[in-house]
C-alpha cells in the first residue's frame, strides 16, 4: 500500500512538471465568463495545462488512473471532485455548487469510459440546472502522440505548443 502511494506521488509530480512545460495559447471569445468548461476526454492533459492555477473545480474519475490525474492537477491549483457517470454521479452536484459560488468548473463531456466524443448526461444536467454558460474547448497540438485507449488520449510532447480555442457551447437537441 505504501509502495503504491509513493509511486502515485512520484508519478503525479512528474506529470505536473510535464504539464507545466507545455506552451499554451488560449483564445477566448469576447463574452467569455464564469461557466462550464466542456472538453473531450482525449484532450484532458492539454486542458489541464491550459487552466492551471485558476481554481477551476473539476470532476475526476474514481479509478486508479483518476487518482494519479487527481493528485497531479491538485498540484496545478485545481479543486478536484471525485466521481463519474457510474460511480459518484451525484458529485456533479458539487460542481453545481461551485458554479453558484462563482467558480469555473470543468468536465470531460464524454465521461471516464466513453463512448468517445459522445456527450454524457452529467454535463447536460449541469449546464441546464446551473443556467451557466458552457464553453467547448478545442485543442490544437504542435507535437503529440496518441495512446491506444478507449478515447485515443492525446499526449503532447514536453515543451510543445498548444492552442486552446474556447467556443460557446450549444448542446444540440440530439444530445
Amino acid at each position: 500500500m505504501l509502495k503504491e502511494k509513493l509511486k502515485t506521488h512520484l508519478l503525479s509530480r512528474v506529470l505536473c512538471f510535464w504539464l507545466q512545460s507545455l506552451r499554451i495559447d488560449i483564445q477566448t471569445p469576447v463574452d467569455f465568463k464564469l461557466g462550464v468548461l466542456a472538453l473531450w476526454h482525449q484532450d484532458l492533459l492539454a486542458c489541464a495545462a491550459a487552466f492551471k492555477n485558476k481554481g477551476v473545480h473539476v470532476l475526476v474519475s474514481q479509478s486508479q488512473d483518476g487518482e494519479l490525474f487527481s493528485k497531479s492537477i491538485s498540484l496545478l491549483g485545481y479543486n478536484v471532485v471525485r466521481g463519474s457517470d457510474s460511480k459518484g454521479s451525484l458529485n456533479v452536484r458539487l460542481l453545481w455548487k461551485a458554479l453558484q459560488n462563482g467558480r469555473f468548473v470543468g468536465m470531460a463531456v464524454d465521461g471516464p469510459k466513453g463512448p468517445p466524443l459522445k456527450v454524457k448526461r452529467g454535463t447536460l444536467w449541469l449546464i441546464e440546472k446551473s443556467g451557466a454558460p458552457a464553453f467547448h474547448l478545442r485543442v490544437q497540438y504542435s507535437r503529440f502522440f496518441r495512446i491506444k485507449s478507449w478515447d485515443r488520449m492525446i499526449i503532447p510532447f514536453p515543451f510543445s505548443k498548444i492552442k486552446v480555442f474556447v467556443d460557446v457551447y450549444e448542446p444540440s437537441e440530439n444530445e
